[in-house]
């Protein structure tokens, strides 16, 4: 094997960027622990704040197929969510997505969304956006993700569950904002991620050896 074992490519939003932190989103939390368990691992984070699941798709798949990954994250949805996107887009785009990725022979993590009606600045938007129409499109956007897994064979991870008993009564979970997360939060969201990613890690090893 090369120097460079195991190429991971991380897409997605600000989550992925770590807006908020001052020591980096869940990307870089789950990197520098797996860098701790797997010698000569790089990361290609491509993920840019703002983008939804139609900019990841524009923006971020081409490059993220150039690079020959062996190992994918992806998590995106929040900013479709509040610009109001259908579940039904939304979901095809995840699927171009899962199409692109899998064609790479990456093994691909894809995780749904925690649920945001939670989030200090949910409680002050119920004037425009009620809690529990948040609650019900992030259920219908979670419903499209766990279809994309299930047909593509993907690696999913479940940020929601956790999230309905972490993020109630824990304001220090998210930043000064009151939407992204703080670095406790980060640290959390990279250990709901971090079984799945050591999975596919260990899926990604035969490919890793064969293209070094």
């Amino acid at each position: 094997m090369s120097a460079l074992s195991l190429r991971y490519v991380a897409l997605g939003d600000s989550s992925a960027v770590g807006v908020g932190a001052r020591q980096g989103g869940y990307v870089e939390h789950l990197f520098q622990r797996l860098r701790r368990t797997r010698p000569g691992v790089g990361l290609l984070n491509l993920a840019v704040s703002g983008a939804t699941s139609a900019t990841v798709l524009s923006g971020q798949l081409p490059k993220a197929m150039r690079s020959r990954p062996h190992v994918v994250t992806l998590a995106v949805g929040i900013n479709d969510l509040w610009r109001g996107v259908e579940p039904h887009p939304f979901e095809s785009n995840l699927d171009q997505l899962a199409r692109g990725l899998v064609g790479t022979g990456a093994a691909v993590v894809l995780a749904n969304l925690p649920d945001m009606s939670l989030a200090p600045v949910a409680r002050l938007a119920t004037h425009f956006l009620p809690l529990e129409l948040i609650s019900a499109r992030i259920a219908a956007f979670n419903a499209a993700v766990a279809r994309v897994v299930s047909r593509h064979g993907l690696i999913g991870v479940d940020l929601h569950t956790p999230s309905l008993v972490e993020l109630p009564g824990s304001p220090d979970y998210f930043s000064a904002d009151g939407f992204h997360p703080s670095d406790t939060g980060y640290t959390r969201m990279a250990e709901h991620f971090w079984p799945s990613l050591l999975h596919a890690a260990e899926r990604a090893v035969p490919t890793a050896q064969a293209t070094g």
